[in-house]
């Protein structure tokens, strides 16, 4: 009889607390670390993403998360020389969802960024579209290749990718396999950003992340929410539920008195440096 499966000495996933530059917010950077294996997953490193993101959820310092890979890739799906069950990856019973990324990553109310460099292929592309926001650059390669063995989605990956690029081009990356450079996924929108000019994936995502965290990082969470809940419903529905959290929010707001004074302090400084913009040109 088998025992059971061989861990690695390295950490397999590594969660690092940083500062970001320029608004101060505490970001935790999320690492998968096998890059000699392309980063690939199996239950070792499935169990300690989905511990180190449930330990997230509890965590106050948390304003926003990076998700990415070390070395030159961001993930090239499960390490087929040891996978994760199949069976247990598909399942929804609680003792499974324990150990499902992707589920844990669902239940984040902060930002999460995926820096995706490199190849992220098949569970790579399922854990990618786990993020909010997907960030990558013209090495950037997207595939799925479940059809290409007979294997099924089980994170998401059908559904997500069709609400991200439309049912046609969800059909034709999944049903083809075939590769989606960065260029191409950032103009079908798979992609959210671009980094260009020599700019790393990483320096990209920390500065998107710099700018989330120079807001309001309640309202961050909350627009989080409404968007996520949204996504998941009808238009109609949609809007009954952007009204509903609306309402509780600013049943709080207006009587934290910061939230509309602050606005308007805002709003003061801009009109006033437009105007000093304007008064600086005609002279």
């Amino acid at each position: 009889m088998a025992g059971p499966p061989k861990m690695e000495r390295e950490p397999v996933v590594l969660c690092e607390k940083i500062m970001l530059p320029k608004s101060g917010a505490s970001a935790y950077l999320v690492t998968l670390n096998r890059p000699d294996r392309l980063n690939c997953f199996n239950f070792q490193v499935c169990h300690e993403l989905s511990n180190i993101f449930s330990t997230l959820l509890r965590e106050d310092s948390c304003d926003l998360v990076i998700f990415t890979g070390a070395g030159k890739n961001f993930c090239a799906g499960a390490d087929l020389s040891n996978p994760p069950n199949p069976l247990e990856a598909s399942s929804d019973l609680p003792q499974n969802l324990v150990d499902n990324p992707i589920h844990q990553m669902s239940l984040l109310q902060v930002p999460i960024i995926g820096a995706i460099q490199g190849h992220c292929i098949t569970g790579g592309f399922e854990l990618a579209l786990g993020c909010d926001i997907l960030v990558g650059d013209e090495r950037t390669k997207f595939r799925d290749s479940h059809v290409k063995f007979g294997l099924a989605p089980c994170w998401g990956l059908s559904q997500k990718l069709q609400r991200r690029v439309g049912p046609g081009r969800a059909s034709l990356i999944s049903l083809t396999a075939q590769v989606i450079p960065g260029p191409v996924a950032h103009e079908w929108g798979l992609l959210d950003a671009l980094a260009k000019d020599g700019q790393s994936v990483l320096d990209k995502a920390m500065e998107i992340a710099d700018q989330i965290c120079s807001n309001n990082i309640t309202m961050v969470k909350r627009y989080k929410r409404a968007i996520v809940e949204g996504g998941k419903t009808t238009l109609q529905h949609g809007l009954q539920r952007e009204r509903e959290l609306a309402l509780s929010h600013y049943l709080e707001a207006l009587n934290d008195g910061a939230t509309f004074e602050n606005a308007k302090d805002y709003i003061t400084d801009e009109t006033r440096g437009r105007t000093s913009k304007r008064m600086q040109s005609k002279l």
